[in-house]
């Protein structure tokens, strides 16, 4: 049952994505089908369609006078919920729910059956061109190990990716090698192909024009991780539009700069999280042009294109920052049945710019000034800044206060200052209810690469292991997060959370360290590169053709130097 669920909710989505379009009228979202959402929704939408027809184009608002928190201000009346789907999991509480198996519902077999055959087709063309390196195809179950080591990464810290097979240190750590050798890990890094390289090709013929899809190297595996997204959980009431940076330097076509992130320069994401938990409902990248060019902007229509109301549902509450909002998108997504709040710029088009009793830098703290035009209201309100918020949820004013630490004789104390109420539900549900970017970056999968696409490919799996978590919390709520993926990567990585890492002495065999060549004048030198026991303890650049099967580093096996036995009676 839980499974024929499953694939009715993927399904809907999936019908949903190939219908929906981005109306450049608002009221053309109201001719969406909303049958079989909710009994009672036709009576209401019938509601909502006379209340948007008396919804005014803030062209007057300019030139209103401002008022004070004294003076009374009613709220629209609120529009009903009515989700599509119960809020929460879409999945059995009676079942067990380990961590590998939640991963699972966005990685799942048939993705990296998937993601096998597009590295493996790269990895032959790579050899087919030159390439210098062993290969063997990749399988599942060793791709699921190599996003095992990724998160063993994440959360052992090494200054670089070979340091995790480093052997002659104090701080070396035996684990990945039990898994694969430094060079498969490699060679599975430098051809993870999200795409099929043959399909890459005839799209880069397309380059300069409008049938060229920058995001082809990453569209299937953001495709099914969107549509797991939505499947498996349902947001709660207050949702909120966030920005993510992915620090990249690669593919200076679509990598943006933002002034207000730590890393300033990369790849911008637009997600849709539910402000309860984090829950990352919905992403999409943003490639430097309008996906849905309704000549609104790309801020408008970023928001539009991540709340379906198919999907979704209606009488949802949607918090965004500055850069989305604007009394079009607020009054639009009005007509649409879901509330919405956020903060704005003053200078921004048809919001209010009348100074008639607006507020002052001598204006005094937790002062409020507010103007309503219809359902929107936008509010000034004077912190140790001033904060311009506007909404379609809240009245302007209603009595809440806020603590502050203000300094007085020398001494800092708290006082109570008045707040308005959409800048409380704002920092309510934007800043500090939606956990999301802290749950992201804990544990986060990113690291160096040259490949752009990869980035986005480690930006999917930390998506998918804090979703899984978040899945874990809502249905069991027994685990920490930092348990949760010790247990994910014991079980990507096919050994028990519990198991001593070190190898056996029959792993440790000596092997050639190149593949054997028929050409005898080559025999004795192909392969040979410092053997690191004579390096660390005899400080010398000694060469050799031999290395360890399991430790993969070079070492000495001659008659009167027998480094591979001194190395490994000290390992």
């Amino acid at each position: 049952m839980a499974c024929h669920a499953h694939e009715e909710a993927l399904q809907m989505i999936i019908d949903s994505e190939e219908e929906f379009t981005c109306s450049s009228e608002s009221e053309d979202d109201e001719d969406i089908d909303d049958e079989g959402l909710h009994p009672a929704q036709d009576t209401f939408s019938e509601e909502c369609e006379r209340d948007s027809d008396q919804i005014p184009v803030l062209k007057t608002a300019k030139t209103l006078s401002w008022r004070k928190e004294t003076d009374d201000d009613v709220a629209p009346k609120s529009r009903r919920f009515v989700p599509a789907r119960e809020p929460g999991p879409q999945l059995s509480l009676a079942d067990s729910h380990p961590p590998m198996s939640l991963f699972k519902l966005f990685f799942s077999e048939s993705v990296v059956s998937n993601l096998c055959h597009n590295t493996n087709a790269q990895a032959a063309r790579a050899l087919a061109k030159g390439r210098k390196y062993s290969w063997a195809d990749v399988s599942v179950g060793e791709l699921y190990r190599y996003i095992g080591l990724i998160f063993y990464m994440a959360m052992v810290k090494m200054g670089s990716i070979a340091d995790y097979w480093r052997q002659d240190s104090l701080f070396s750590v035996p684990f990945p090698a039990t898994v694969m050798s430094r060079d498969r890990y490699r060679t599975i890094s430098w051809n993870l192909h999200i795409s099929h390289p043959d399909a890459d090709k005839e799209n880069d013929k397309k380059r300069g024009t409008t049938e060229h899809d920058q995001l082809f190297r990453v569209k299937p595996l953001m495709d099914s991780i969107r549509l797991a997204c939505k499947a498996f959980y349902h947001p709660r009431r207050n949702l909120a539009v966030k920005e993510r940076l992915v620090a990249s330097r690669a593919n200076p076509g679509m990598r943006r700069f933002m002034k207000v992130k730590p890393a300033k320069l990369g790849f911008k994401f637009f997600v849709l999280a539910d402000s309860s938990n984090g829950y990352t409902v919905d992403l999409s990248v943003y490639t430097g042009k309008n996906v849905f060019p309704t000549g609104r902007g790309i801020s408008y229509d970023a928001v539009m294109s991540l709340l379906d109301k198919k999907v979704l549902g209606s009488g949802y509450h949607v918090y965004m920052d500055d850069f989305y909002t604007s009394p079009k998108l607020l009054t639009d997504l009005f007509a649409m049945k879901f509330g919405a709040c956020g903060t704005y710029r003053d200078s921004r088009e048809d919001f209010p710019q009348s100074s008639s009793n607006s507020l002052t830098k001598k204006s005094t703290r937790g002062s409020i000034r507010w103007i309503r035009d219809g359902p929107l209201v936008c509010v000034k309100w004077m912190d140790k800044q001033e904060v311009s918020v506007c909404s379609t949820i809240h009245a302007a004013y209603t009595g809440g206060r806020v603590q502050r630490q203000v300094k007085a004789h020398d001494k800092r104390r708290t006082k109570s200052f008045p707040c308005p109420a959409p800048v409380a539900a704002y920092n309510q549900h934007m800043t500090g209810g939606d956990p999301s970017d802290q749950l992201l970056q804990y544990y986060t999968a990113q690291h160096k690469t040259m490949k752009w696409y990869r980035k986005v490919f480690l930006q999917f799996l930390d998506v998918a292991a804090t979703n899984a978590f978040i899945l874990h919390q809502e249905l069991h709520g027994n685990m920490t997060h930092k348990v949760f993926m010790e247990e994910l990567i014991a079980e990507l990585c096919g050994v028990s959370e519990k198991a001593d890492p070190k190898l056996t002495s029959n792993d440790h065999v000596p092997v050639p360290g190149a593949e054997l060549t028929s050409d005898v004048r080559n025999i004795a030198t192909a392969g040979r590169r410092i053997c690191v026991h004579c390096k660390a303890v005899r400080g010398k650049k000694q060469q050799t053709p031999w290395k360890c099967q399991a430790c993969d580093v070079h070492l000495c096996l001659q008659l009167h130097r027998n480094c591979f036995q001194e190395w490994h009676n000290n390992f």
